[in-house]
């Protein structure tokens, strides 16, 4: 025997082999109200793993941001026109330098906006910039930033 025909018989068996287990999970599937409950439970179980997997990714970058607000808030803003001025044209910059590398930078980015805002003068008009030029979810996270670190910014009282 060649070594090609050997090939050409081991594929041949591997896709028959393929096929009949394929045709039988279908039988099963459709004839075995056991199986389908069981598939059912599984999907579900499936579901219900990839949602609590969701919300603690949620609830970790809560923390995180929680975190670093704190941080930036305990670390302070500068106080000086010049200074703040700097600084805010700064973060800004860093902001959307952190955009550009995707959603993995987001919570960051959000974090330098969050921080120029904290120094500007008028906080309501330059989230209306934001609202213009930022993307919604990074939007979503300086909301959460700015009511974990300081929700009078705006000048509004919170309910």
């Amino acid at each position: 025997m060649q070594t090609s025909q050997i090939i050409t018989a081991s594929a041949a068996t591997a896709v028959a082999l393929t096929l009949a287990y394929a045709l039988y999970f279908d039988h099963r599937r459709r004839h075995d109200a056991d199986f389908r409950k069981s598939l059912a439970r599984e999907r579900r179980k499936h579901a219900r793993a990839q949602k609590a997997e969701v919300e603690a990714e949620v609830e970790s970058q809560k923390s995180q941001l929680r975190a670093a607000v704190m941080a930036a808030n305990e670390e302070g803003y500068p106080s000086g026109v010049e200074e703040r001025e700097a600084y805010f044209m700064n973060e800004v910059a860093m902001g959307e330098s952190l955009l550009t590398m995707g959603e993995a930078k987001a919570v960051d980015a959000a974090l330098c906006f969050y921080k120029a805002l904290k120094v500007y003068p008028d906080p309501p008009n330059l989230i209306g910039i934001y609202e213009k030029t930022v993307p919604k979810p990074v939007l979503d996270i300086i909301a959460q930033a700015i009511v974990l670190g300081d929700p009078g910014i705006l000048g509004e009282p919170i309910e």
